[in-house]
């Protein structure tokens, strides 16, 4: 999303404060501006000029429709699951950073084990931009949720360590590219 756009809000709607991670609400008639639109989440600015995070099944508050996330493989083999996961992974948008966790290098491991006919564990090793960072917990549980709407998951384990730490390095090209840095 290239151009801001200011939008009155439709109705009340929760929201998560970046960088602190905190929830808050927002009341109805507030104007705010779209920041970032990006993966199944939006990052606005509000009225004094505090960045907030709104969840995509919000987005009729903003006057928008809801991302659906599409699985691209129906296959529930582990091959196919972890290509799924991979790609639902790339969903998931740091709130401040307009670059998707994979592409920023945010994420290790993806390991997919069969524990059931149809049935598999994944298990999901990243990292945080930075120590500390309160928006860690969110994006965390994006990435749970959306590896467990996919077909064929049992259980999800997001885990999130800080060594090693994430360096500007670990971005893809296109990520550093599209950030202007390479």
């Amino acid at each position: 999303m290239a151009e801001r756009e200011d939008v009155v809000l439709t109705r009340d709607v929760n929201i998560v404060t970046i960088p602190d991670g905190n929830t808050d609400t927002l009341s109805q008639g507030q104007i705010v501006t779209i920041h970032q639109a990006l993966g199944d989440n939006y990052t606005v600015v509000t009225e004094h000029g505090h960045m907030v995070r709104i969840a995509g099944i919000d987005a009729d508050a903003l006057g928008k429709e809801s991302h659906q996330l599409q699985t691209l493989v129906s296959e529930t083999d582990a091959a196919a699951v972890e290509q799924n996961c991979w790609e639902v992974m790339k969903t998931v948008y740091d709130p401040e950073i307009p670059v998707n966790i994979v592409d920023l290098g945010l994420v290790y491991q993806c390991k997919v084990t069969p524990v059931d006919e149809g049935l598999n564990d994944v298990h999901v090793i990243m990292t945080l931009t930075a120590p500390g960072c309160g928006m860690g917990p969110v994006i965390q549980s994006d990435v749970e949720k959306c590896i467990r709407a996919l077909p064929g998951v049992d259980r999800v384990n997001v885990e999130v360590v800080l060594d090693p730490p994430w360096s500007r390095e670990m971005m893809s090209e296109v990520a550093q590219l599209q950030l202007g840095l390479y």
